[in-house]
């Protein structure tokens, strides 16, 4: 049976990585961005005789298109694997200077968006035993100055990730919580604008992680959180 993946925020970084790893995996793929210039590329270079890859534009907070990507995934037959990768830095600042609007959007891509496209792909994930990956970050236990916002979305996310597995655990659905690390992507430019951040590592120092991930039954890792840089033995002893 193929099997088949959702990916938000696919157009670049990290995403785009995961995408070429899942192809390469032979997966059919559902791949989502705001930007279809980038998006358009990426699946250019994926698709084949082998694999199907269908592209959906749009923003994750807006209930449409996560519609969009559960309606692609049940026309290609099925849903194994999620990732909720789209993620929203929202500009950095001190946490009393963050307007109220500015954290509702942060918690509306950052939290909202993954629980409902979870929500949403269920019906399809147990059907298959399948597994959602949520994308973390450090800043959701680093309290870094300037980024509470955004990690604290992102220790909102780690929270849910971790009750839903529990819930979900009868069900044969997992998930797992992947922090990937300081990468060289446009949303890290972001939080260091004019500054040279190529001593960070490119998204594909993290393909040695999802290959090792993508290997394991959902029921060994669900509810678990990992480092995408660490060491493989970090991997699996990781809380």
């Amino acid at each position: 049976m193929k099997r088949i993946a959702i990916v938000t925020g696919a157009s670049r970084g990290l995403g785009a990585t995961l995408a070429r790893v899942l192809a390469a995996r032979g997966f059919d793929l559902v791949l989502a961005a705001r930007d279809s210039p980038d998006l358009d590329r990426i699946a250019d270079e994926l698709a084949s005789d082998a694999i199907t890859v269908i592209t959906r534009i749009g923003d994750v907070a807006d209930p449409f298109t996560r519609n969009t990507l559960i309606d692609a995934a049940r026309y290609l037959g099925g849903l194994d694997l999620l990732v909720n990768n789209a993620s929203e830095l929202g500009g950095l600042a001190p946490l009393a200077d963050v307007e109220s609007g500015r954290l509702e959007r942060l918690l509306r891509v950052n939290l909202i968006a993954p629980l409902d496209l979870t929500r949403a792909a269920l019906p399809l994930l147990r059907e298959r035993r399948g597994l959602v990956v949520n994308v973390s970050s450090d800043a959701a236990q680093g309290a870094y100055p300037g980024w509470g916002a955004y990690g604290a979305s992102k220790a909102a996310l780690d929270l849910a990730s971790r009750t839903q597995a529990a819930e979900l655990a009868a069900t044969g659905v997992g998930v797992v919580l992947v922090d990937p690390g300081d990468l060289r992507t446009r949303m890290h430019q972001e939080a260091f604008p004019g500054e040279d951040i190529s001593d960070r590592p490119l998204p594909e120092v993290t393909r040695p992680f999802w290959e090792w991930l993508l290997d394991q039954p959902q029921d060994g890792v669900s509810g678990r959180r990992f480092r995408a840089q660490e060491e493989k033995e970090r991997w699996l002893v990781e809380a």
